[in-house]
């Protein structure tokens, strides 16, 4: 049996942790560590949803031009197709892509007009005379809604001449606007030549020649 002079020296024998400098610090130690996985949990977590914002919004504009309206496809909204930079086959500024765009604006049930955004330099006849030509289709099959040609910057050239299909035409002021066609520039001798004696001969073959 244990007499009180035993039982007062197993209390004193056992450890007092809790007032042990050394086990408050073991303690600190492991809180600390605690707190440590909880933050890079919410770091992970947060870097996790910033790059999957960052592929949201890198396919969003990755998107093919005159997909964007201003306002959702379930009301009724003015859609609105950009035409950006230089117009040539192997730009984003293609005919395809930018018929494409306006085919999509036009024929949405709840579009209630079209806006072209233009700031372009120009480029490929062929590939603006597309365009051009896609617009007047267009407004011949949807008499109803107009489209608006708007020029920020720049809308020159075969910029200019795609904006000429729209049923207004809208530019600031300082916008640079224009320059259609070509120029061509030369000198007459007929006078000189006359004098000289020269004369033009052409030797054709077939009734289309000339």
């Amino acid at each position: 049996m244990f007499n009180e002079s035993d039982t007062e020296r197993a209390s004193t024998a056992a450890p007092d942790t809790a007032n042990r400098p050394e086990w408050r610090i073991l303690e600190k130690v492991a809180l600390a560590s605690v707190a440590e996985q909880r933050k890079s949990r919410r770091w992970g977590v947060f870097f996790k949803s910033l790059t999957f914002l960052y592929l949201l919004f890198f396919l969003v504009m990755l998107a093919p031009q005159g997909q964007r309206s201003l306002a959702p496809s379930g009301k009724e909204h003015v859609a609105l197709v950009s035409l950006d930079g230089i117009i040539a086959a192997d730009t984003a500024a293609n005919a395809n892509a930018v018929a494409t765009g306006l085919r999509n604006a036009f024929e949405a049930e709840k579009s209630i007009g079209v806006i072209l955004s233009i700031n372009s330099p120009g480029g490929s006849p062929v590939q603006s005379g597309l365009i051009n030509d896609e617009i007047f289709r267009l407004r011949v099959l949807h008499p109803e809604k107009k489209i608006y040609a708007v020029i920020s910057d720049l809308g020159a050239s075969g910029g200019y001449y795609i904006a000429s299909a729209a049923d207004e035409i809208y530019a600031d002021k300082a916008s640079l606007v224009g320059s259609i066609g070509v120029i061509s520039a030369g000198f007459g001798f007929h006078e000189l030549m006359d004098k000289a004696g020269v004369d033009r001969r052409v030797y054709t073959a077939g009734q289309s020649k000339s």
